[in-house]
């Protein structure tokens, strides 16, 4: 069994109400639940968190650190700014995946920068809530193989 970590920066919390033409209609509890449902049938446990506060962000990835398996995380708006959470994120041993609802490349230039995919084994961009299912099961499928 291993433990998974997904994190989600700010105004994730406004999912489901905030620019539905671009993230959609589903909500961040539709998104923990998806997720929940695919850690616990593989038999896996999974801290689940929302902040708008970078500090916070920062502290969980710290509390990861020599517990997860691996962390999943859209840093939101924190993506094209946050050397600090690079810095946690570098500070994490195991595998980070990086994930947008939106394709953040077909939009604003300076959407375009990602400090965090410089440290993420992986990023998915654009594939709506689906892609923390799939940055989850590659996680899963990772920690299996590394066992």
């Amino acid at each position: 069994m291993s433990h998974f970590v997904i994190l989600n920066g700010p105004n994730l919390n406004l999912l489901g109400q905030r620019q539905p033409e671009i993230y959609g209609r589903e909500t961040l509890a539709d998104v923990e639940a998806i997720c929940r449902d695919v850690a616990e049938s593989a038999g896996h446990t999974l801290f689940f968190a929302q902040s708008n506060r970078e500090y916070e962000l920062i502290d969980w990835i710290h509390e990861a650190r020599g517990k997860a398996a691996g962390i999943v995380i859209n840093p939101g708006a924190f993506t094209h700014t946050s050397v600090a959470i690079l810095d946690a994120l570098n500070a994490f041993e195991a595998a980070v995946i990086e994930v947008h609802i939106s394709n953040i490349h077909k939009r604003e230039v300076f959407r375009h920068h990602s400090y965090v995919s410089t440290r993420a084994e992986g990023v998915i961009a654009g594939l709506g809530i689906e892609g923390y299912e799939m940055a989850l099961r590659h996680l899963i499928s990772r920690s299996h193989r590394s066992n």
